[in-house]
């Protein structure tokens, strides 16, 4: 690679998708100007905003690119936002979060001493209502196992992500059809085949406890986390040890979905779930014969 090409092999695109909170774009993309490394193109994605963002805040960030579209979802607003970016490499921001300013360098130093590795993620702080929290520990972000323990429960913040562009073309984009856990769905499906470099510092500040959050809106997250699951056994050519830890997850998932829905009388669903989980049983004693 030549002096040229090096200089641009690690250009940056910051994806940020937003609907209505102008606030805390505001503060998100001040985290991005901050920055000690400046990426080469900031996105957002107005997810059909009820004021047009780029009208409440395009003189106050001019370099910013804008993108509107009808409301579609967050998983639908990254997309576009992977389609428009013209960088190797593609970070997401969450609209209510923000970087501390060497964010992008970090991982860029990183990405530059592994070249093989097409992936980071680093370690957050958590705000809730205004006051510092410690994560719970189950959010375990180190390497190891990282593939099957991400299986319970996402552990990798978009908002920490930096990936390289071929990624999506070897994977695909976020899941339009899931309104929540889209990003647990892409991240075990990149894990399945590749590692995730990790930076053990808090380089992400994450707002959590107002009302718009997805997580609060949606019931059931483990539904979503099924869909996502049962996408992964369709696939094939992955070891023994992974269907064998997808499979247990789907069991336990499964049970436990069954149970919340017999508790709310809503038996139809119970019985759905319940003979979900036998059926991924019996995949799992086959799976452990052979």
């Amino acid at each position: 690679m030549n002096a040229s090409a090096q200089a641009y092999a690690f250009d940056t695109s910051v994806i940020i998708p937003c609907y209505n909170r102008v606030n805390f774009l505001r503060r998100a993309l001040v985290s991005v100007s901050k920055q000690r490394l400046s990426p080469t193109e900031v996105i957002v994605i107005d997810d059909g905003s009820i004021s047009p963002l780029e009208k409440e805040l395009g003189t106050e960030f001019p370099r910013t690119v804008w993108y509107r579209q009808e409301n579609q979802g967050v998983s639908s607003a990254r997309n576009l936002g992977i389609q428009k970016a013209h960088c190797p490499w593609v970070a997401f921001l969450d609209s209510d979060d923000e970087w501390q300013p060497e964010k992008l360098e970090r991982q860029i130093r990183f990405h530059k001493s592994h070249p093989t590795i097409l992936a980071s993620h680093t370690d957050e702080v958590w705000i809730r209502n205004g006051n510092q929290v410690l994560p719970p520990k189950y959010l375990n972000k180190t390497p190891e196992e990282l593939f099957k323990r991400s299986l319970e429960r996402c552990l990798i913040c978009p908002s920490s992500v930096l990936l390289h562009h071929s990624i999506f073309e070897k994977f695909g984009g976020f899941d339009n059809d899931l309104p929540v856990c889209e990003d647990y769905d892409l991240w075990l499906r990149v894990l399945l085949e590749e590692s995730f470099g990790y930076i053990d510092e808090k380089l992400v500040v994450k707002h959590g406890g107002h009302s718009d959050q997805l997580s609060r809106q949606n019931w059931g997250m483990d539904r979503f986390r099924v869909r996502s699951l049962e996408k992964l056994v369709e696939k094939a050519g992955f070891s023994n040890s992974k269907q064998e830890a997808i499979l247990s997850i789907l069991v336990q998932k499964c049970k436990i979905l069954a149970e919340g829905f017999r508790k709310h009388d809503k038996n139809k669903e119970s019985e759905l779930y319940f003979q979900q989980s036998l059926k991924y049983q019996n995949l799992l004693r086959t799976l452990n014969r052979v």
